[in-house]
C-alpha cells in the first residue's frame, strides 16, 4: 500500500467511517472505485483528495504528500491531522442533496476486437449522477463493452464523464472515433497518451498494445470521472 492510501485509510477511519463501502455510500460513490483508491490499486489526483478531504475533515494536501505532518511512533504512516472548519449548515446540505440527476448511458457494442463500441446517441438507460458530477450540465456515462482494460474496467461497467475537464497523460478517457467519413462513431474506453495536430494515441491493456488514429478521424476525447457498477 502506497502512503497516499495509507492517509487515506486513517482519514477515513478518524472520519468515522469503519469500513470503506461506508465510506463510499456517504460520498455517494462506487465502492470499487474509493477501495482501489485506498488499497493503493489506483492512484488518485488533486480535486479527488479535495474531495475526499471536505468528507473526512483533512487537509487534501497532506492526503496527497504527507507534507507538515510528522510520522507517529516506530515510523509507521502519519495519522490524519482533521482541520478547523465551520459545521455544516443543514439547509444548504439538503439543497444540495437536491441536486441530484439523471444522466444518459450510451454504448451499444459491435464486437471489436479492441472494446469499441457505438455512441449513435441512443440511450440505454439513465442513472444518477454522482456528486462530481452533479452540476456538469453535459455530463454523461458509457457502458464498457468487453474485457480490454480489464480489471482497470471490467465488461458492462459504468463509465461517468466529465466532457469539460482537460485531458493528461495517464488519465482514462471515452475517445469518439469516425473511421469512415459517413460512418457511425466509435468508442473507446482507454488510457490517454497524447493527442497531437497527427495523431490520437491511447492505451490498452487486454491484449496490452497501443492504438494509434489519425487526427482527422478524432471526434472527441473525454475525461472519465470515476466507475463502477450503477
Amino acid at each position: 500500500m502506497s502512503e497516499k492510501a495509507d492517509r487515506l485509510r486513517q482519514a477515513r477511519i478518524s472520519a468515522g467511517f469503519r469500513f470503506a463501502s461506508d465510506a463510499a455510500n456517504a460520498l455517494g460513490i462506487v465502492a470499487s472505485t474509493y477501495r482501489a483508491h485506498e488499497n493503493g490499486q489506483n492512484d488518485f489526483d488533486l480535486d479527488e483528495a479535495d474531495f475526499y478531504g471536505r468528507k473526512f475533515n483533512v487537509d487534501p494536501y497532506w492526503l496527497m504528500r504527507g507534507a507538515g505532518h510528522t510520522q507517529t511512533n516506530g515510523g509507521s504512516a502519519p495519522s490524519a491531522h482533521p482541520v478547523e472548519v465551520e459545521e455544516p449548515n443543514a439547509t444548504i446540505g439538503a439543497s444540495v442533496l437536491g441536486k441530484s440527476k439523471k444522466i444518459p448511458v450510451f454504448g451499444q457494442a459491435v464486437g471489436g476486437v479492441d472494446g469499441e463500441f457505438l455512441m449513435n446517441g441512443s440511450v440505454l438507460f439513465e442513472v444518477l449522477a454522482p456528486p462530481v458530477l452533479s452540476d456538469i450540465s453535459e455530463a454523461y456515462a458509457v457502458c464498457v463493452s468487453g474485457e480490454s482494460m480489464s480489471p482497470r474496467y471490467e465488461d458492462g461497467e459504468i463509465c461517468f464523464v466529465d466532457p469539460g475537464r482537460r485531458v493528461k497523460k495517464g488519465d482514462y478517457v471515452i475517445a469518439q472515433i469516425r473511421l469512415e467519413e459517413d460512418g457511425a462513431l466509435l468508442a473507446y474506453v482507454k488510457k490517454f497518451v497524447r493527442h497531437n495536430n497527427s495523431e490520437l494515441v491511447l492505451e490498452q491493456f487486454n491484449p496490452a498494445k497501443e492504438l494509434r488514429f489519425d487526427a482527422r478521424t478524432v471526434h472527441s476525447v473525454h475525461y472519465i470521472a470515476l466507475a463502477g457498477n450503477a
